[in-house]
């Protein structure tokens, strides 16, 4: 995710590339001796090495013997599952694919899918807030292709339904002459805000040309941030979750801030609640640490950070069910049920929603735990054998969580009690390559009502606190997961951390800064347990440091011209094993500085065994590349543009100076869209 220039681009500036939420973390200035106290490793002899010879000493000879070695081929050679020459990367407003590769934009924002259908204003974005809530929203993440069956009942690659993520919105092309940035704010803005966010259901169709077009099926459906919700999970009745709304706290308002996503082995679609704290604000001198732990600001007002909208500024008038007010989280009454104290704390959680049923009502998962999530990644499921899930929290110093099922996996009657009853664990990396899962329990590990929790659900409401608490490993803003199909290896993006410096570095985040980010990946001890078994330990290593031809390395060789990136976000492993990777340079550092020589984001394919990594795709200006899934057959491949033109400042908006006209070209506006892209051949993409 990157930040939005609407009103001043010197807050992009500011924090560059270091992620949109604040630091939260009360400990993320701790020193490597503090964080790993056992080690009694020195750092000056390590820096003096060097990266490779520090990272080698951090981690051990063992545990990198235990990792396959690199694969040598001879030049000219085309090895492994990499069947495309590398692009070079590109700053150009367009999408750029290798040769014999075709693409066709598909679903852009505003495209209509439901009710009236109404067509959508590409020059002034004229439409209403509910126009909005009928068409596509805007700012495109992670997405899921659910295949339509034949009559033999085998998936199809030719239909189904796409689900879309919509994370969030840039004010100054939603609006025609962008938004009213005074309180108070005008509600059919704060409205037509709301309804470009959360999730679209669309039934897509392949033709005999091999064009893919949206159907007007019944399954089409649009989740707003005003689509009502219900809690399931151990936290569901909490008095943490109880509101003005929800007096019994069982039921929400909406989603916000959809990131990445998931996909249950029964079916479903998980929407991951990730940037949600910056809707908010809390006036009080002391918010609770249910606030301030998530960045929740105590300087209420419609402008600052990209997503801080100032909804909560409409006048009560336009806004009689409290629908802006709750995002004025400061106690008014003398119990939580008189105000929205505890609204914040219905956000940051993972939300389940079955897209074949239009008529049924999302439900976050809440034995999932509260924090940024950005996505959910699932082990292969086995027959006897417990649900495993991870889950990183995209903010600066924040932590890897991974979720086990407490009742084994039955494909015969899985469903979504799988999760609603489990343990969820954090991550601790360790030197030497090796590392633990730690049980956030209550009565266990410090977590007591002497410490401040008084039952479970306090702990997962609280989930960073409580990950504080056991001394989980403070990461690089953890971002996407991805799972090797047929090794059950786990590969995690740890995105950049502009501030970690040298006396904070630690075995997993050996840079500081951290400028360019990596890629961590492990192998659980148990990969996937037994119904008496626990999967407490795992090996892990760093698979690749993002950066330019002098710090970038993927398993010990040097990046190239093939393939230099920063700010690894995406991931996705395919059926066959191809590691695919989506940047995210913020707007603020995009194409500047030791920025420049990466050009527009951009996604690579890695061959995990091999390290050969090559760039596919670069996109247009100021945006970010992000969410990809294929067909069944692996001959369509859809990838998600977001934000396009973001550079765009607020005086440039005004002169008509917009960084971006992509996909429609110009005068239009730049809209968030999905790319099918599939070889001219038919052939597997990327192969």
């Amino acid at each position: 995710m990157t930040p939005n220039n609407e009103s001043n681009s010197r807050l992009a500036l500011a924090r560059a590339d270091s992620g949109d939420e604040p630091i939260c973390n009360p400990l993320h200035a701790r020193t490597f001796s503090e964080v790993l106290a056992e080690t009694q490793l020195r750092r000056r002899n390590v820096l003096r090495g060097g990266l490779g010879a520090a990272v080698t000493m951090l981690m051990g000879p063992a545990a990198l013997a235990s990792w396959p070695a690199p694969t040598t081929h001879t030049k000219g050679e085309r090895p492994g599952l990499l069947g495309f020459q590398a692009i070079p990367t590109s700053v150009a407003d367009s999408v750029v694919v290798p040769e014999g590769y075709r693409v066709q934009v598909l679903l852009p924002w505003g495209e209509p899918i439901t009710g009236t259908y109404p067509s959508f204003d590409g020059l002034r974005a004229s439409n209403s807030a509910q126009d909005q809530a009928e068409q596509v929203g805007t700012h495109h993440d992670g997405m899921h292709f659910f295949p339509s069956l034949d009559a033999a009942g085998r998936p199809r690659s030719d239909e189904g339904l796409l689900v879309i993520n919509h994370e969030y919105v840039d004010r100054l092309f939603l609006h025609p002459d962008g938004a009213v940035l005074s309180a108070p704010r005008p509600f059919e803005e704060v409205a037509k805000e709301m309804a470009a966010h959360g999730v679209s259901v669309v039934e897509i169709r392949r033709d005999s040309l091999a064009q893919w077009s949206a159907l007007r099926g019944p399954r089409n459906r649009r989740i707003t941030a005003t689509t009502p919700m219900r809690f399931e999970g151990p936290a569901a009745g909490s008095p943490l979750l109880r509101t003005r709304y929800s007096p019994e706290g069982v039921l929400v308002r909406g989603t916000l801030n959809n990131c990445a996503h998931g996909v249950t082995p029964w079916g479903t679609y998980l929407t991951c609640e990730e940037n949600w704290a910056n809707y908010f604000c809390n006036r009080e001198a002391r918010p609770p640490r249910e606030h301030s732990r998530y960045g929740v600001r105590n300087t209420p007002g419609p402008l600052g950070w990209y997503s801080v909208p100032g909804w909560h500024t409409v006048a009560a008038a336009e806004d009689p069910d409290g629908l802006c007010a709750r995002f004025d989280a400061t106690p008014s009454g003398s119990s939580a049920v008189d105000d929205y104290r505890n609204e914040p704390n219905a956000f940051g959680w993972v939300v389940e929603i079955d897209p074949q049923d239009p008529d049924s009502m999302p439900v976050k998962r809440t034995a999932l735990g509260r924090f940024a999530h950005e996505g959910i990644v699932f082990q292969p499921p086995r027959a006897g054998r417990r649900l495993v899930a991870y889950s990183g929290d995209d903010a600066r110093f924040e932590y890897i969580y991974k979720y086990v099922s407490r009742e084994p996996y039955d494909p015969d009657t899985a469903g979504s009690h799988l999760l609603d009853e489990g343990t969820l664990y954090v991550a601790r990396f360790d030197t030497g390559g090796r590392g633990r899962w730690i049980p956030l329990v209550h009565g266990r590990h410090g977590l007591t009502q002497a410490a401040g929790f008084r039952d479970q659900a306090e702990i997962l409401v609280n989930a960073r606190a409580a990950a504080d608490r056991v001394g989980a490993t403070p990461m690089d803003r953890p971002e996407w997961g991805a799972v090797h199909p047929k090794t059950g290896e786990v590969y995690f993006t740890l995105t950049n951390n502009n501030d970690r410096d040298p006396e904070s570095t630690d075995a997993a985040n050996p840079r500081g800064p951290n400028r360019f980010g990596h890629i961590i990946r492990w192998r659980e001890d148990v990969p996937l347990p037994a119904v008496n078994e626990e999967s407490i330990g795992f090996s892990w290593d760093i698979f690749i440091f993002a950066g330019d031809h002098s710090t970038g390395r993927v398993q010990g060789r040097p990046l190239d011209d093939s393939n230099v990136f920063a700010a690894p976000d995406g991931l996705w492993i395919d059926p066959d094993g191809r590691l695919w990777i989506q940047t995210d340079i913020g707007s603020g550092a995009m194409n500047r500085g030791d920025h420049e020589v990466f050009g527009n984001n951009q996604m690579l394919c890695a061959d995990p065994t091999t390290g050969e990594i090559r760039r596919f795709l670069t996109g247009p200006v100021g945006q970010e590349i992000t969410g990809v899934v294929a067909t069944p057959d692996q001959t369509t491949l859809f990838v998600n543009v977001q934000h396009p033109g973001e550079t765009t400042s607020g005086p440039a908006f005004e002169r008509g100076e917009w960084t971006s006209h992509w996909p429609g070209g110009a005068p239009s506006r730049p809209r968030s869209a999905t790319l099918a892209i599939s070889r001219i051949d038919g052939g597997k993409v990327g192969g």
